[in-house]
């Protein structure tokens, strides 16, 4: 019986030894946790840290915001959109369009080599047009052009060089304004004829070339009169001087050679080597 109660005892004793060493155990866990503790705040304060990237989020969403409604002024936009819609603003035709691409023509400048286009633009003679961007020229045109080019007919071609003709010879006189009528140009396209296998004007077909200058802006008509058209400074663009001689100069032989070649009298038609100047 004593046996049985010493072994009680000694049950008890190691069951107090063994909830001693767990309480202690856990005590020293305790210790440690709390030992520990500033590393978790650590870890909390790195992922406070995370915090402003979100922020830098908010922020891209503001810009693409930014971005899709447009950082132009609307004066501007009006401008440019005019500027992309007909290709060529005038300053004696639309002045406060003009004077917004001026101003604000480093951002249409901007604008438009997105698209593989540039700005010429000349503030001296009030011209403002749209051209393609030489880049462009090594790659596929029609994928990266948003201009559509077009092939001269022969006869658009020799109405062209005349009105370029006129402009130079009354720009150097002084001019500030070149008036051209329908009858002079007939008048100047007449030696020309032969190249068209006629000696004999067509108004009606002049007349059609004529609406795709006014078109192209290269024209414009002259108030208060249905003959009479002023040729702008877009055609010094479109034709330049050197060129222009030597492309004149070519279809007066080839006109000469075809009026010869049509068995028409020799004075009907434009001898090169008697007469070199188209006007006269």
């Amino acid at each position: 019986m004593s046996q049985d109660k010493s072994d009680n005892t000694n049950l008890d004793s190691e069951a107090t030894d063994l909830f001693d060493r767990l309480r202690r155990t856990q005590s020293n866990q305790g210790q440690a946790n709390q030992d520990q503790s500033p590393h978790i705040d650590n870890v909390k304060e790195a992922d406070l840290s995370e915090l402003p990237l979100l922020g830098k989020d908010e922020l891209d969403c503001e810009s693409i915001a930014d971005f899709e409604n447009g950082k132009m002024p609307p004066e501007a936009r009006r401008a440019l959109v005019s500027l992309l819609k007909y290709g060529v603003i005038l300053a004696a035709q639309k002045g406060k369009l003009f004077d917004s691409i001026c101003r604000y023509q480093a951002a249409v400048r901007t604008h438009l080599a997105d698209v593989y286009l540039k700005l010429v633009l000349d503030e001296k003679t009030g011209v403002a047009f749209v051209a393609q961007r030489d880049e462009s020229e090594g790659e596929d045109f029609d994928a990266v052009s948003l201009i559509t080019r077009r092939t001269l007919s022969l006869y658009d071609t020799l109405l062209l060089l005349v009105l370029r003709k006129h402009y130079q010879e009354r720009e150097s006189s002084g001019e500030q304004r070149i008036i051209i009528d329908i009858e002079r140009l007939e008048a100047n396209l007449s030696p020309f004829l032969p190249l068209t296998n006629s000696m004999k004007s067509d108004r009606r077909k002049l007349i059609a070339a004529l609406k795709k200058m006014l078109e192209k802006r290269i024209l414009s008509m002259v108030r208060g009169s249905n003959d009479r058209l002023e040729i702008t400074p877009v055609i010094r663009y479109v034709v330049n001087a050197e060129f222009l001689e030597q492309m004149l100069e070519k279809y007066q032989t080839l006109a000469y050679e075809a009026g010869l070649n049509m068995n028409l009298p020799h004075e009907a038609v434009a001898n090169p080597k008697e007469q070199g100047d188209v006007n006269e």
